[in-house]
């Protein structure tokens, strides 16, 4: 990877990947069908997101600590989430995000309906790559029109 790549904040690499995506991802929807088409894209960005944790881990290391200094708070760089810590121990970081400006900037585009392919469905393999000695547990996501996003990063037992 660039190091100039990291220079971009996330939402604005987030906002140039949906520009050029979104559209492509429709089209190959309508002449593929909706299922196939977001299996496919799901699959390989999850791809593309292990392989950018286990660059972050090579950087600065695994582990929860590293995670929040190094990843949680490059994602929030400018104030993009709004969130409430719920716990934060050696093993579980929990919390919750009430206000999330990825969501709002693929729902301003145009591209709702597609966000989580771009975004949310992204969490878990990033961490896999990051670390797979944790789990990301979450059953809620701004994006798919909850109230909030339950993040749970725990030691797997």
């Amino acid at each position: 990877m660039r190091k100039d790549n990291e220079q971009i904040d996330l939402i604005k690499q987030r906002e140039i990947e949906i520009k050029v995506l979104g559209p492509v991802i429709r089209a190959f929807a309508k002449e593929f069908g909706e299922e196939k088409t977001f299996d496919v894209v799901r699959r390989t960005m999850q791809d593309l997101s292990r392989k950018q944790g286990a660059e972050k881990a090579a950087s600065g290391g695994g582990g929860l600590e590293s995670l929040k200094k190094n990843c949680i708070s490059a994602w929030n760089k400018n104030g993009e989430l709004a969130s409430t810590t719920l716990e934060d121990t050696s093993e579980t970081l929990r919390f919750d995000v009430s206000r999330c400006d990825f969501a709002s900037l693929y729902k301003e585009l145009g591209f709702g309906d597609i966000g989580a392919l771009i975004s949310c469905d992204r969490d878990a393999a990033f961490l896999e790559g990051f670390d797979n000695s944790f789990e990301l547990l979450r059953e809620k996501t701004i994006m798919a029109g909850d109230d909030l996003c339950d993040f749970c990063y725990r030691k797997k037992s």
